[in-house]
């Protein structure tokens, strides 16, 4: 098949994000929407017949002072990855954005190369030989990825070295956390928590914890609660604009595409999260709690409480999202793995980002303007 490209309506990138078992949030044409500093345009790719077999969202951020982008494409796009002719996918995209203006093409394909399960990862931390996830066997290896990789390379794409995820090229999470939901019971997933995790369930059950849905109006008292966990996790907190315009854009794609749930105690609300959904797969989005009550267990109540909605929504896997690849005691990241590896499942890592330089002299320029950052 010799796919050709062009740009595609909200309707049709819709339409195919629907036929798919798996497409990322970031890949939705809601998610634009939710970056004003970007301008964002659907992709679709189209075989001899006029039929969409691949689609993808382009956010386009122009380079300082200059009128000419950075193209990312967060965790897509969503084409066959694994086909014998990955050229005659990537080709077209490659020449469509140069037309528009890019200097540097960043993308991220939704491929899985490795798998570690919980145990794995409970032993590794263990382990004061062990100092990197990335370096532990994995429990297992994904077909064709590291032929993925390879061909990558061949075609002249690099992959994001690690160190170069913050600022104007922010990345996305390359190692995440993930619990398999298809044809589990609810009763299978809870036995598939650590003992930890369900004494702390049934602690806040018996303290009174109350898990409840929350809505727009909701999201600054979220907000306080986030920024605190900002200022004690040590990382920038995003502003409150930036969540009321995440949610009423998903939202306005799909009623149920933005959840957030709130844990409260005796009127003291603790804990907050909020969910995301695509299909058969959920996201634990952004997480806040205070210090304070720590005792109730709130955050595990919260999560517990949102997997049996994923799971009565159907979910095949829901998603922790990001874990940090260090397990030094000293990493302050390492509590937030032992956490979630508590909930069963497995630590999952994609075969990361990968740039294309369109233009070589700007792409240099902009690894320069990052490292001075």
């Amino acid at each position: 098949m010799n796919p050709t490209l062009r740009p595609i309506s909200r309707a049709e990138h819709l339409a195919f994000v629907a036929s798919r078992a798996f497409v990322s949030h970031m890949q939705l044409p809601s998610w634009g929407d939710v970056k004003p500093d970007w301008e964002a345009e659907s992709l679709g790719w189209f075989d001899e017949q006029g039929r969409i077999v691949g689609a993808g969202l382009v956010l386009l951020r122009p380079l300082p002072k200059v009128k000419r982008y950075l193209a990312y494409l967060p965790e897509g796009p969503a084409i066959d990855w694994h086909g014998p002719e990955l050229e005659r996918w990537l080709r077209p995209m490659l020449a469509y954005l140069k037309r528009r203006g890019a200097f540097s093409v960043k993308m991220g394909p939704p491929v899985v190369a490795r798998r570690w399960s919980a145990d794995t990862v409970k032993a590794a931390i263990a382990d004061p030989g062990a100092h990197r996830l990335g370096d532990v066997e994995p429990t297992s290896y994904e077909p064709g990825a590291d032929e993925l990789a390879d061909r990558l390379r061949r075609m002249g794409w690099r992959q994001t070295e690690p160190g170069d995820e913050e600022g104007f090229a922010a990345g996305q999470p390359r190692y995440v956390f993930q619990v398999p939901f298809a044809g589990r019971s609810l009763d299978d997933i809870q036995r598939g928590l650590n003992q930890q995790w369900r004494r702390n369930i049934k602690k806040a059950d018996k303290a009174g914890v109350k898990v409840v849905q929350g809505g727009y109006d909701d999201l600054p008292a979220f907000h306080e609660l986030y920024a605190e966990t900002a200022e004690r996790d040590r990382f920038i907190p995003r502003p409150l604009p930036y969540f009321r315009r995440m949610w009423t854009a998903l939202t306005a794609e799909h009623p149920d595409r933005m959840r957030l749930y709130l844990a409260h105690h005796e009127g003291d609300l603790l804990a907050a999260a909020t969910m995301i959904v695509v299909g058969g797969h959920v996201w634990y989005s952004y997480g806040a709690s205070t210090s304070r009550k720590r005792e109730v267990q709130p955050n595990n109540a919260m999560q517990w409480r949102m997997m049996a909605d994923a799971h009565e929504l159907g979910a095949a896997v829901y998603d922790f999202r990001g874990i940090t690849d260090t397990l030094e005691e000293s990493n302050h990241l390492l509590g937030l793995l032992r956490f979630k590896a508590g909930a069963g499942g497995e630590a999952v890592e994609y075969v990361g980002e990968w740039d294309f330089p369109l233009n070589r002299l700007l792409h240099k320029a902009l690894d320069v303007y990052l490292a001075r950052r």
